[in-house]
């Protein structure tokens, strides 16, 4: 030791190589404990959890189950000097709380990694997005904010990653911190109708119950009307993920046994399409279908207004029955419990874990001394005190075991049988690969505000008129041959009728891109904002077009509030007509709020009375991302 009790490099590199020594001697416990244990259910087996590979189903024997004991935490006694090491955590938006109850408990304590204190940040992002940009390594970011350990909620991600080229920065496997199992959830009332809360069907039974219109009018509930599933899009959200796979499997014979060759039959993608159609529609994150649940129950209605089953995983079916919800999935609501919980169902051939596995990242960016420090944290969170947290959050720990608490009022399984790791590779691949085929089609007409406040500059140096132009052009990216878009424009010269109206009409993009994109080049500014006889006339228009095969839906976006020379549908009338609709022939009107003057509480109502979503643009600057956001609804 150095003088004044300051360690000098010699003794630091001691201390390094203890730290590791010890690190080595954890793991290798675990391993040791892994070789015997095997859990019954929620968690597959510890080798699932872990992240280490293992068997593509799961045992649904009972066996021997010998836990493992978590060591302690080893904090340092003291920590080590500044300036910190700065360790970036980038997690899913479905596991965000978790990962940062877990940052925040590991910088409750000192840490000295080579004589430097740890400072660990949490970040989050959807895990379709967080994939990508892993794959080319985060070039958006400046380097000192770039992610050292990405912690998505399933390995799934990883696959995607390292399958857009990103070997170099992803590591093959990570290592799990807890685990969460993706079900079907349901009202209680619905589970209990269709007999699932006592049997459990088969993912071919829950396709085959969506598909049919009868199936709650058959059982003595026409009030409940056509079966609604909800699934969020499988190239954002490993829930998306693993709606298809379970789609996919399900027409190839088994779940637990897709290979990617099935994937690529005709017969098996026919099927497939079919079970598609039974999807109200997408949505990004499954935090946005438990949103609108909620607020069907709290406007005096019934969840089963807007959805009949929904694929989630358990944490937020356990945060639904609390009363915890989110609009955006990023912002979360504490309220009272609904009256209406839902109840997890575990398909009996089989359900796909979110396996939470912490991912050391290997790019450039990363130092050793950030290496050391996010290996460190990633040992933090398999201790007891990290498992704890675990938990607490509401995840299955690396025994497969949930907190009490979660397992009662999520009304969890204890140890449900038939919990299926996610497969390799080139079967996440493949079913990335098959949903631009496989997805329901879309039937979309984009309604644009172009009032006169429209050419108003934004801080980019553009007009909002012209920025809404891109981020349109750039959203129709999303869209493919077989999809049908148009494009209507709103405003009005004092007393006249609403111009221009339809510019393009509804109409299949393969054929009809270039005529979209020259209407919406000649689109300018012209006075007032008739925004509720506009939403009530185009979303007319679209119901006597609706088709029960396609997503019908309006994309609105508007910058003000209703303005007309003289009075026209008031906004009582304006919201009648869209319920009264959403009862017979639902056009969803997703409302996209751009700019700081834009009506949010009006445009809230309008998509939630239509089952759809409101997405917030009152950064116009942010106008681009946003749009991109919504489309992933198609």
């Amino acid at each position: 030791m150095s003088a004044g009790g300051v360690p000098g490099r010699r003794d630091r590199r001691r201390l390094r190589e203890e730290r590791r020594r010890r690190r080595r001697i954890f793991w290798i416990a675990i391993a040791a404990a892994l070789g015997v244990l095997v859990v019954a259910g929620g968690a597959a087996t510890a080798a699932l959890l872990l992240g280490q590979g293992g068997a593509a189903e799961a045992p649904n024997t009972q066996a021997a189950a010998q836990p493992i004991v978590f060591p302690d935490d080893e904090p340092a006694a003291a920590s080590g000097a500044e300036p910190c090491i700065t360790v970036n955590v980038l997690s899913s938006l479905e596991n965000a709380e978790m990962v940062a109850k877990l940052v925040e408990g590991y910088n409750a304590q000192p840490r000295d990694i080579d004589g430097a204190c740890v400072t660990v940040v949490a970040k989050a992002d959807k895990s379709g997005l967080a994939a990508a940009d892993a794959a080319v390594g985060f070039p958006d970011v400046a380097e000192p904010a770039k992610p050292t350990v990405w912690l998505p909620d399933a390995r799934s991600w990883i696959s995607v990653a390292r399958d857009a080229g990103g070997s170099a920065n992803v590591p093959k496997e990570g290592t799990s911190v807890g685990a969460s199992d993706i079900v079907l959830a349901m009202p209680d009332a619905l589970a209990s109708a269709i007999g699932w809360d006592q049997k459990p069907p088969t993912w071919s039974d829950v396709f085959a119950a969506a598909g049919d219109e009868n199936a709650w009018s058959d059982l003595g509930h026409p009030e409940w009307g056509a079966f609604k599933l909800g699934k969020t899009s499988p190239l954002i959200a490993s829930s998306g993920e693993a709606a298809l796979l379970a789609s996919y499997g399900s027409a190839a014979g088994s779940v637990a046994k897709l290979t990617a060759d099935e994937i690529g039959d005709a017969d098996v993608t026919d099927q497939v399409k079919q079970n598609e159609l039974a999807t109200s529609h997408y949505m990004a994150t499954p935090e946005h279908f438990l949103w609108h649940a909620r607020q069907s129950e709290d406007k005096g209605g019934s969840v089963a207004d807007f959805l009949s089953a929904v694929i989630v995983d358990e944490k937020s079916v356990w945060d639904y029955n609390r009363g915890i919800t989110s609009r955006d999935g990023v912002t979360r609501i504490e309220s009272t419990p609904p009256a209406e919980k839902l109840r997890p169902i575990y398909p009996t051939d089989g359900f796909y874990v979110a396996d939470n596995p912490a991912v050391v990242l290997t790019g450039a960016w990363v130092e050793d001394d950030e290496k050391a420090a996010a290996d460190d944290f990633v040992r933090f969170a398999g201790t007891k005190e990290g498992q704890q947290i675990v938990r607490d959050a509401g995840y299955r720990d690396l025994n497969g075991a949930l907190s009490p608490l979660a397992e009662e009022v999520g009304q969890l399984a204890d140890a449900p049988k038939g919990a299926l790791e996610f497969p390799g590779q080139k079967v996440v691949a493949a079913v990335h690969e098959s949903f631009p085929e496989v997805r329901k089609r879309a039937e979309v007409l984009f309604l644009l505000d172009v009032s006169g406040s429209m050419g108003d500059p934004i801080a980019t140096g553009q007009t909002k008129l012209a920025a809404a132009k891109d981020a349109i052009t750039k959203a129709l990216d999303h869209f493919s041959a077989g999809d049908d878009v148009g494009l209507a424009a709103f405003s009005a010269d004092d007393d006249g009728a609403i111009t221009p109206g339809i510019v393009s009409p509804v109409s299949d993009i393969g054929a009809g891109r270039d005529g979209f994109l020259q209407a919406l080049g000649t689109l300018q500014p012209v006075e007032w904002t008739p925004l509720y006889s506009a939403v009530d006339t185009f979303a007319q228009q679209r119901a006597q077009n609706w088709d029960p095969d396609r997503i019908n839906a309006i994309v609105l976006l508007s910058d003000g509030k209703n303005e007309t020379a003289s009075p026209t549908v008031d906004p009582a009338q304006m919201v009648a007509d869209l319920d009264a609709l959403h009862h017979s022939t639902p056009v969803l009107v997703f409302t996209l709020a751009y700019g700081a003057d834009a009506d949010v509480a009006t445009l809230q109502s309008i998509s939630s009375t239509t089952g759809a979503h409101y997405y917030d643009a009152t950064d116009p600057t942010k106008v681009g991302d946003v749009l991109g956001d919504l489309v992933t609804s198609f």
